[in-house]
């Protein structure tokens, strides 16, 4: 019996996908809703919903090209004060959380904290670079410039 995977199933098929299966495993994820007999219409639905999930892909990846693009250009260096001692280093850190809310505060770009991507959090004053993952294809640097209050 062919069915369409309406979620993942370990070992078998994952969702979206059409496999033939034997009747009776096929009766079984059928009654646990976890696949759907591939009928026409059902057919003609999944490509349907491929095809708005490839536009949706095709969308986000171009929203994350355009704010790479603006990151990477060198208007957007995101200012920051910080108390300091003498030797330059800072009196605490400065995190992803603090850098993604100056970024949206001082140029009104969101980029999530999660997706920045800082080996330690930064504790001396300067320029730094820190990269952020914006899409799977995309990783953009954003600029980051630690001053002394």
């Amino acid at each position: 019996m062919k069915v369409i995977f309406t979620q993942d199933v370990r070992g078998k098929g994952k969702r979206g996908e059409v496999k033939e299966l034997p009747d009776g495993y096929a009766n079984f994820l059928i009654k646990n809703n976890k696949a759907k007999l591939a009928s026409a219409q059902a057919m003609s639905q999944l490509r349907g919903q491929q095809r708005a999930e490839a536009k949706k892909e095709a969308a986000e990846l171009a929203e994350a090209k355009e704010l790479k693009a603006k990151l990477e250009s060198g208007d957007y260096v995101v200012e920051m004060r910080a108390k300091a001692g003498t030797d330059g280093r800072l009196f605490g850190s400065i995190t992803t959380k603090q850098i993604a809310q100056e970024l949206t505060k001082q140029y009104g770009l969101h980029v999530d904290k999660r997706k920045m991507k800082l080996a330690a959090p930064i504790r001396s004053m300067g320029y730094v670079n820190v990269p952020a993952k914006l899409h799977n294809d995309v990783t953009a640097t954003i600029r980051v410039h630690i001053a002394e209050k």
